[in-house]
C-alpha cells in the first residue's frame, strides 16, 4: 500500500494542503471545526508528519530535549535521583509532546567531562531543539545556561536551587515538604529525629535539610549534629547513615531520608540491628517513587509533582510562553506546585506499631 501523503488528508478533509500543513504544525488562528476535520481525517488515512520535512519547511525543529545529569556509576543510576526520577520526569513531557506533534530527546550531561562546553554546543547546533527542559544540576549551571543564550534556544528550569536565576522555572517547595514532615513526625511524638541529607551537587539537598532545621527549631527540639548524616540519594547511603544513627547511644526515634531510595536503605539498616519498624523506629522518605509503596512497612514521604512539572515545562517552551530574555522588565514566569505528604505504616508514634 502506497504511503499516505499531505495531498491524500487534503483531499479527504476538502482543505488546502496549506491548512493541513498548519494543523500538523499546531500553527494558531485555525478555525477548531476546521482543525478536526483535517486530524480526523488524517486518523481515519494514518498521516503521520514527516519530521524532517516540517522541520525545513519552517524554523521549528519540533523537538523538545530534556538535560539530565548523566550517572557517575550503574549504582547511582538505579538510585532514585538516576531511573525513576527521569522516567516521571520523561511522561509528562512525552505525553504532552505527542499531543503536540513534537518529539522528546533525553541528553545525559556529564557537567564534570573535560569537554562538556564542547559538547553541549555541538548537541544544539545538531539537534537545534525549540527548547530545553533544565533538571538538576543543569537548572543551576552557570556554563550550561550561557551555552542556551547564545544559541538562543528557550528553557524551563526544573528544581531549580537558585530562584533568582535566568527564565522561566517550575518547581515545587522542598524547604515547605521537608519542614512539614519533620512536623508530622514531631506531632508523633518524636523529639530525637534523625536525618540524612542527598547529594551536595542538588539544590533540593539543601532545601530539605533548610526545611528539617527549620521545624526543629520551630518546634523546639534538640538537634544533635551527630543525628544529620550525608547521603547521595542512594540505597547504600542511606543504610550507612542509617546504621550509623541506629548505633548512637541516644539513637533517634525516627529518620527522615532525602529521598525514597535512602528511607529503603534505612529499613534495611533498622532491619539488621533488630529493630521494628516503626515500633522500634519510624522512617519517612521524600518523593513518592513506586517503591515507597511496595516496600514493608509502605513508607511515609512526600509526593514531588514530577509528571506535572514536566508536563507544565513542555508546554511552555512549544507555547513559546517559555522564551524571555534578560533585558525584559517582566521577571521570567514561575511555576510552583504543590507538593502532598503521604501517610503510610513507617511512621508511628515513639513505641507504636
Amino acid at each position: 500500500m502506497a504511503s499516505v501523503t499531505i495531498y491524500d488528508v487534503a483531499a479527504r478533509a476538502g482543505v488546502s494542503i496549506k491548512t493541513v500543513s498548519r494543523v500538523m504544525n499546531n500553527e494558531p488562528n485555525v478555525r477548531p471545526q476546521m482543525r478536526e476535520r483535517v486530524l480526523e481525517s488524517a486518523g481515519v488515512l494514518g498521516y503521520a508528519p514527516n519530521l524532517s520535512a516540517r522541520s525545513l519547511a519552517g524554523s521549528r525543529s519540533f523537538v523538545i530535549a530534556v538535560f539530565a545529569d548523566a550517572p557517575l556509576t550503574l549504582d547511582h543510576w538505579r538510585s532514585e535521583r538516576g531511573s525513576d526520577y527521569l522516567q516521571r520526569i520523561q511522561l509528562g513531557a512525552t505525553l504532552e509532546c505527542r499531543g503536540a506533534g513534537y518529539h522528546l530527546l533525553v541528553e545525559l550531561i556529564d557537567h564534570d567531562g573535560p569537554k562538556v562546553r564542547q559538547e553541549i554546543a555541538a548537541l544544539l547546533s545538531a539537534l537545534k531543539p525549540d527548547g530545553v527542559i533544565l533538571t538538576p544540576p543543569s537548572c543551576d549551571n552557570d556554563m550550561v545556561l550561557e551555552l542556551l543564550d547564545k544559541a538562543g534556544t528557550p528553557y524551563v528550569r526544573l528544581g531549580p536551587e537558585k530562584p533568582e536565576g535566568p527564565g522561566p522555572r517550575v518547581h515545587m517547595d522542598d524547604v515547605a515538604a521537608a519542614r512539614e514532615m519533620t512536623e508530622h513526625l514531631a506531632d508523633l511524638g518524636h523529639r530525637r529525629i534523625g536525618f540524612i541529607t542527598g547529594d551536595k551537587r542538588y539544590g533540593a539537598s539543601q532545601a530539605r535539610r533548610e526545611g528539617y532545621v527549620a521545624a526543629m527549631k520551630a518546634r523546639g527540639l534538640k538537634m544533635d549534629k551527630a543525628w544529620i548524616r550525608q547521603g547521595d540519594f542512594t540505597f547504600e547511603s542511606g543504610h550507612e547513615a542509617a546504621a550509623a544513627l541506629l548505633a548512637l547511644p541516644d539513637r533517634p526515634t525516627a529518620i527522615f531520608a532525602s529521598s525514597d531510595e535512602m528511607a529503603l536503605g534505612a529499613l534495611a539498616a533498622a532491619a539488621e540491628a533488630d529493630l521494628g519498624v516503626p515500633g522500634d523506629v519510624s522512617v519517612a522518605g521524600f518523593d513518592d517513587s513506586p517503591v515507597s509503596r511496595l516496600s514493608r512497612p509502605p513508607l511515609t514521604t512526600v509526593r514531588q509533582p514530577l509528571v506535572e512539572m514536566s508536563t507544565l515545562a513542555t508546554r511552555m517552551l512549544i507555547n513559546g510562553v517559555a522564551r524571555h530574555s534578560a533585558a525584559e522588565a517582566t521577571p521570567p514566569r514561575d511555576e510552583l506546585l504543590p507538593f502532598t505528604l503521604i501517610h503510610r505504616a513507617s511512621t508511628a508514634a515513639p513505641g507504636k506499631g
